[in-house]
């Protein structure tokens, strides 16, 4: 070992790196390179706040892919519509500006139309049903129709709850009361051909929108899951809550095909299964929260009465609706949502 004193110590190695630009560093010791910046990094990009279990989880998951994939891979999560709009990021995904989207059912049915297939109204019972239909064969269908647009779609879609109407102007009971309320839906034909077909008169804004809009009382009603009244606020701009649970709604994870394909296997791996084991309890996180939700929006001041779906569904078939909608989705695509759930028309 007597040559031993002829090599650097570590620590004069180190000073000596640290003098050199961190160019110089990167090529004398590619290691620190790969620490400091890893080789892929991913945006995702969302419309909710950042305390909705979506961007609670989604940040967990992050963590969890920078840790498996050893600084590799890095997921930036961007809640809130920092990005834009739903439109807005829905275009960026296509176009590759942005890696990652939680595309809302109705929302990405512009691109894809069997996607508001689960939107339909009253389709759904309970979650049993929404689970075995969208992670079955139907939601294999949607998830195919996806891919022909450029998009690849995590298997697991994460929830967004059933939808309930809220108002700042009466309760809504039955079918009847809905008749001339404006009411905001997302851009999407089925929120409007739904609202439409009820009689309301549904305007088309995107969620980043919603709490000037009814602010300053360009609508007077909006639907939306509890949790999302919840997070963002609806309840300092509306009084009443109607639990209509007239339509379900959950996202779909898509990813741009591109980023997708460039990704190595191992690392493919690695951010599916994150999304994916995320999306799961995600799902359990947003069911254990409805069940607060009623009680904690009581005590912002909100009214709330439980509406009978029967008056909502006579007046969806007496309009044709349903008939309409199945029309347009196709015999194929509407015997695989009837397999899950039952005569829906």
């Amino acid at each position: 070992m007597a040559h031993s004193s002829n090599l650097p110590s570590r620590r004069s190695l180190l000073r000596g790196l640290c003098a050199l630009p961190a160019a110089s560093v990167a090529g004398a010791w590619p290691g620190l390179a790969s620490a400091a910046a890893p080789e892929y990094s991913f945006k995702f990009g969302n419309n909710l706040p950042v305390s909705h279990p979506l961007n609670v989880r989604a940040n967990e998951a992050a963590a969890r892919i920078l840790a498996e994939s050893k600084g590799r891979l890095e997921l930036k999560v961007f809640p809130n519509n920092q990005l834009g709009g739903d439109t807005d990021m829905l275009s960026q995904v296509r176009s590759g500006g942005l890696e990652i989207f939680n595309a809302g059912t109705m929302v990405i049915a512009t691109l894809a139309p069997i996607s508001a297939i689960t939107a339909v109204g009253f389709a759904f019972a309970d979650y049993d049903q929404v689970w075995k239909t969208v992670d079955g064969k139907l939601g294999d269908s949607i998830r195919a129709a996806f891919a022909k647009v450029g998009l690849y779609t995590f298997p697991r879609m994460w929830d967004n709850g059933f939808r309930q109407v809220t108002t700042s102007t009466k309760a809504v009971s039955s079918a009847a009361d809905l008749g001339g309320m404006k009411i905001r839906v997302p851009v999407s034909p089925m929120g409007i051909s739904m609202f439409k077909a009820l009689s309301a008169s549904p305007a088309s804004l995107q969620f980043s929108e919603v709490y000037s809009a009814l602010q300053t009382k360009v609508v007077d009603a909006q639907e939306n899951p509890l949790a999302i009244v919840q997070t963002a606020k609806l309840y300092e701009v509306q009084k009443f809550c109607s639990v209509t649970n007239h339509s379900w709604d959950g996202y779909h994870m898509v990813v741009n095909g591109r980023a997708w394909r460039g990704l190595p296997d191992d690392l493919k791996l690695i951010l599916g299964r994150a999304f994916d084991e995320a999306g799961l309890q995600q799902r359990a996180d947003l069911k254990k929260l409805n069940e607060t939700l009623r009680s904690d929006l009581t005590a912002k001041g909100m009214a709330f009465n439980d509406a009978s779906p029967q008056s909502f569904r006579d007046q969806l078939r007496k309009a044709g609706y349903y008939s309409e909608w199945k029309g347009k989705f196709g015999d194929e695509a509407w015997a695989l949502l009837e397999a899950s759930v039952g005569k829906v028309s």
